[in-house]
């Protein structure tokens, strides 16, 4: 008789994203098939906003606002009791139309008459308008009808979001849910705290959930995915509820907050909710998981596996790291959506950032070009982490094999890869395989602004799909970037952005401040290059993110080199990623920040890109330095390129 394969059931927390399921499951399923194993997916996270977001969840909410005392209740509850019957009647609506089922409700919506308008509504006002003219038009133009009705359903699943925070939990968000009990959080108690607390609303919710799972799926193993800090409080409540179920089933922690925070794990107590935490790419950790749970190997031979020892106060945490090679990229099988109900995803529109929009703006297939980064020396980056720096490509045809697999299957033809830098060489030969193929897909991704990304290229990437591309400018100043390491110059990036521009390619730039040794001069020289980048035509797109410092980092690991002293980590057993610094040069990056992000905001659409850029300091005190860069340094180096 055929043995009856092992059950394992892989869980998306809350919350990640709700326009498309992230892919960790996805990979591991497939791999996991790829084994023989009887593997299954559900995105607990999609579930619970879609059990919430229901008229039948509406009632519950009602009743937790309602248990307000009437002294306390926020202006937002008052909005929602007062307008309930309308909520009511409209949620399951709005909700039908963001998944695209309901298309021609779109008409109701942009009337501004069919949703209740509570707080987050208010941010339409803020949009540059002439008396009597629509506020949306300058942000969407001619796009009109779905994308206005889709921005303004955002704000009405705002504005409940906002309901469910002030009345349930002051903690929820529709990506970060908690994650302050989490992100660098040396100390477990926070979240023990937490997860003590009698259970709310959305806890029951996902409890429910949770068993629901495991009746249709009855595992053998439960694993548990936590990209971000903002899924570990919904992972550990799964947890909990699986463990009130079904105590003897295996529960294995893993995915990239663990990757980051938990290498130095010493906690016990959250072994009290998991039985395994495992590090790095999860195929090979799993494996010998599976064949030691099925008693084909001894526990010394796990790997890359923390597990608990002893009980009580005397129990402690233990890593074992049986050397075994990874599974090779090129043999981790082709990922499988298979499980999860990918028509019934949300496609908010609430950012107006065009790149930004791709994130939560219809559903992706996620892939990957390759494993690692190629080139694994940004200072700021977490270069020494195997996710980072083991590098591994396969071919062209694999990967275009795994596409044409991923459509079949999904019916979707766009993809977003999510590689930390896809590598040239490989986008290359995939270009040109599906320009063989003549597979018609829509693509983007991450990409250094390196050299090799010629005109040429960019052509060719544009005509096989690429449709919008990403990548890291950081601090637009040469001295800071061979700092970081980065291996490319400021005209270097104008360049190659060009190019891609030309071709009809979206170009996103991330941006950095707050960088070791960045001064009040470097920040308003950076921010003359972005200026002169949008000027001329090379960026669409950009986004300012302050530095951080993290542990794994060269910047953290060696803080003399970048002119910078580390502050002491506080004791703790759980997690450490953030650490703080001092820079000697003592520039207010809090205050340069406010000014990077209005002139950002301004300049992608058009405005002020003929100011001088001090314009967007006018709220720091005394006279600002001229910038030092010339201000047609872009656009003489991109003639000279010519």
């Amino acid at each position: 008789m055929t043995p009856t394969p092992y059950r394992v059931l892989s869980l998306i927390p809350p919350m990640t994203q709700l326009n498309t399921p992230y892919p960790s499951t996805a990979y591991l399923t497939g791999f996991l098939r790829s084994r023989g194993l009887a593997a299954a997916q559900e995105d607990l996270a999609l579930g619970l906003v879609l059990r919430l977001f229901t008229p039948a969840g509406l009632d519950e909410l009602r009743t937790a606002a309602q248990a307000l005392p009437a002294r306390q209740c926020p202006p937002q509850v008052g909005h929602f009791l007062a307008e309930f019957d309308t909520y009511r009647a409209t949620v399951a609506r709005v909700i039908a139309f963001l998944q695209g089922r309901d298309p021609t409700l779109a008409h109701r919506i942009n009337t501004r008459g069919f949703l209740p308008e509570g707080a987050r509504f208010a941010a339409l006002d803020s949009y540059p308008a002439e008396e009597g003219e629509d506020p949306l038009a300058w942000a969407f133009g001619a796009l009109g009808l779905q994308d206005r009705a889709r921005h303004l359903a955002t704000l009405y699943l705002n504005d409940l979001a906002d309901v469910v925070r002030e009345a349930v939990d002051p903690r929820f968000e529709f990506v970060r849910y908690a994650e302050k009990l989490a992100t660098a959080q040396p100390h477990f108690d926070p979240l023990a705290e937490a997860l003590a607390a009698p259970p709310h609303l959305l806890d029951r919710t996902l409890a429910t959930l949770t068993a629901e799972a495991l009746a249709r799926h009855r595992p053998q193993l439960l694993l548990l995915s936590v990209p971000f800090p903002g899924a570990v409080y919904g992972a550990l409540r799964i947890a909990q509820a699986a463990k009130a179920l079904q105590p003897e089933l295996p529960i294995v922690l893993g995915g990239g907050f663990v990757n980051t925070e938990l290498r130095e794990l010493a906690e016990p107590r959250l072994f009290d909710f998991v039985d395994y935490v495992t590090l790095d790419s999860g195929e090979r950790p799993l494996l010998a998981l599976i064949e030691h749970l099925q008693g084909q190997r001894g526990r010394e031979r796990l790997v890359r596996t923390f597990v608990r020892e002893g009980a009580g106060s005397g129990a402690s945490v233990r890593l074992i790291s049986w050397p075994e090679p990874d599974v090779p990229f090129g043999e981790v099988g082709t990922p499988t959506w298979d499980g999860l109900p990918l028509d019934r995803y949300l496609s908010l529109l609430d950012m107006l950032n065009p790149m930004n929009r791709l994130w939560s703006d219809g559903r992706w297939n996620k892939l990957t070009v390759a494993q690692g980064c190629y080139w694994k020396k940004c200072s700021f980056c977490d270069v020494g982490l195997d996710y980072i720096g083991r590098y591994e490509t396969t071919t062209a045809q694999v990967l275009v094999d795994r596409m044409e697999a991923i459509v079949a299957e999904t019916g979707q033809t766009g993809f977003h890869f999510v590689d930390e830098a896809a590598p040239p060489k490989m986008l290359r030969a995939l270009a040109e395989e599906l320009l063989r193929r003549q597979l018609p897909v829509s693509w983007w991704g991450n990409v250094r602004f390196e050299k090799t990304f010629t005109p040429e290229l960019a052509q060719l990437l544009a005509e096989s799909g690429c449709i919008a591309i990403s990548g890291g400018l950081e601090v637009a100043s040469d001295r800071l970037l061979a700092l970081m390491k980065k291996g490319v110059s400021v005209e270097q990036v104008a360049r190659v952005t060009k190019g891609f521009a030309d071709a009809g390619v979206l170009v996103h730039a991330y941006l950095m401040y707050g960088f070791p040794t960045q001064t009040l001069q470097d920040t308003l020289d950076a921010l003359e290059y972005v200026r002169q980048l949008f000027a001329n035509g090379c960026i669409h797109s950009g986004f300012f993110h302050r530095f951080a410092c993290t542990v794994h980092s060269p910047v953290g690991q060696h803080p003399e080199d970048y002119g910078i002293t580390l502050l002491p980590l506080p004791e703790g057993q759980f997690a450490k990623n953030d650490v703080g610094f001092v820079d000697p040069t003592g520039t207010d990056h809090d205050a340069l920040g406010r000014g990077l992000k209005k002139a950002i905001y301004n300049y992608m659409h058009g405005i002020g890109l003929d100011e001088d850029v001090r314009v967007w300091f006018e709220h720091l005190p005394g006279k600002l330095p001229r910038p030092t860069v010339g201000r047609q340094r872009i656009a003489k180096a991109l003639q000279s390129a010519a």
